[in-house]
């Protein structure tokens, strides 16, 4: 039956749809990854805000990319731990928008972090004598600034756009919202919504391939001597692991929702969905805070601390 948008109250999470034993095996990994992913992140902000030393541009930007980690996961942890443990999988025609806007500015904004911490990189080992005033306090707070408002604006633009639509419908085949899935249930041509949404996909494909040609350079640049070298493998390859995994992840989550067919098994559908927001939030911390030599230090001596503490408090 046709519905107008103002009778969708709420829409249906088709993506839950499995038995309620594999649910509650679901819920206890998900309850134990979940305080991982914000200790893990919290962490790294920790040590980087309480050492004035690590106040350099690439740390600021990982500890960016560590509170984006927090932002984009709340938008959906809580809301998956509670429908794991509910037989009805529903959520509001806010509640929605508000989560699909949270889920992808996050992943959007990813990419915008990586994007100046590649810049960060390629004046760092490439023009380092340049580097010191180029990258100014005053620059840093504009790549911050770029890093979250480009993000934000063309979610917003598409969650409103979104908002806009009449629906026929309020079933979404996936676990969480997403802008894309809501488009789907238009009753009328949604041109406008797919031209933008194109020209969202295009914008973040550039920082991608702009990420990548700074890569290239920094490569050439690094064989040159066995010090840059080893610059390059300590500072740039985590980096260029976390971008990979982001890339190859929202690139396949956004190509599905999109051009997918339903001859792959839900399950399979679930996991592609999930990884985007499961394996960034976790890795990004543990790659940068092992390979990281400063960030490895403070992180022992943090833990040394605490240990000695604990046993004196104890004794």
């Amino acid at each position: 039956m046709m519905e107008n948008v103002s009778r969708v109250s709420v829409f249906r999470l088709a993506g839950l749809n499995f038995r309620s034993e594999y649910r509650y095996i679901l819920f206890s990994l998900t309850l134990l990854c979940y305080p991982l992913i914000v200790m893990f992140n919290m962490t790294v902000i920790y040590v980087i805000v309480m050492n004035k030393h690590l106040y350099e541009p690439m740390y600021i930007f990982l500890c960016n990319l560590c509170i984006n980690a927090l932002y984009g996961t709340v938008g959906f942890y809580p809301k998956f731990l509670h429908d794991l443990l509910s037989d009805h999988h529903v959520i509001s025609y806010l509640g929605c928008l508000v989560q699909a806007f949270v889920i992808y500015s996050s992943s959007l904004c990813e990419f915008s972090t990586l994007t100046v911490m590649a810049v960060d990189r390629y004046l760092a080992i490439c023009r380092p004598l340049e580097y010191h005033s180029i990258m100014t306090n005053n620059t840093v707070i504009k790549c911050m600034v770029f890093s979250w408002f480009s993000p934000l604006l063309c979610m917003l633009v598409l969650v409103v756009l979104s908002s806009t639509l009449t629906l026929c419908g309020t079933n979404i085949d996936k676990l969480y919202c997403d802008n894309w899935s809501v488009v789907k249930l238009s009753c009328y041509p949604t041109t406008v919504n797919n031209v933008f949404g194109y020209i969202v996909i295009i914008v973040y494909f550039i920082h991608s391939l702009f990420i990548m040609c700074s890569y290239i350079k920094l490569v050439g640049a690094s064989i040159k001597s066995k010090e840059e070298k080893n610059r390059f493998m300590q500072t740039c390859m985590p980096h260029l692991l976390s971008l990979l995994n982001v890339t190859v992840a929202l690139l396949f989550d956004v190509m599905f929702t999109r051009y997918g067919t339903r001859t792959f098994s839900q399950d399979l559908q679930n996991f592609l969905a999930l990884e985007f927001l499961v394996i960034p939030p976790i890795l990004n911390p543990l790659i940068y805070g092992l390979k990281l030599s400063k960030i490895r230090n403070q992180l022992m001596r943090f833990y040394h601390n605490n240990v000695i503490s604990t046993v004196r408090e104890l004794h």
